[in-house]
């Protein structure tokens, strides 16, 4: 796992290094197994870009296969904005014969604390073409207002 980031944007719920990561997996025997949770955890890891931009924060999720449906976008605590959803595994029919299985399914949750300035009643979400876009509008700063005093004397 990469602990580079592309911003200097802190993310307190961002992807941490666990040490035991693959441990267990390492530890049972069936290779079949230990595929399956990879292809389990690639999804529920899903890959999120969080940029800022002089109106919002804007959110870009890469999302093939899932649905509308299956997405979930809500904002708890008043500042976390919450990302969740799964993606089903295709249906199985006996008489199929795989040859390979490298599409992963399973569910994923991310969470982002937003900023200060985020509007959160007034966040939108659109999904097209495999990609979520979440945009949060920023709160418009106040410039400070500048009052002239009369000096006297």
């Amino acid at each position: 796992m990469s602990l580079v980031r592309r911003s200097n944007v802190f993310d307190p719920f961002a992807d941490f290094w666990d040490p035991f990561d693959g441990v267990f997996r390492s530890l049972v025997p069936s290779v079949a197994a230990s595929a399956a949770d990879r292809d389990t955890s690639a999804f529920a890891n899903a890959r999120i870009d969080w940029k800022e931009t002089p109106e919002a924060h804007v959110f870009k999720a890469d999302l093939p296969g899932v649905k509308k449906e299956e997405v979930k976008v809500e904002v708890e605590d008043g500042n976390v904005l919450v990302i969740s959803g799964e993606r089903s595994k295709e249906k199985e029919d006996k008489n199929d014969k795989w040859h390979r299985v490298e599409r992963s399914s399973g569910k994923f949750l991310r969470r982002f604390r937003l900023p200060e300035n985020a509007k959160t009643d007034q966040v939108k979400a659109g999904l097209e073409n495999g990609v979520l876009t979440v945009t949060v509008p920023k709160a418009e700063v106040k410039k400070p207002e500048v009052k002239a005093i009369e000096i006297s004397g």
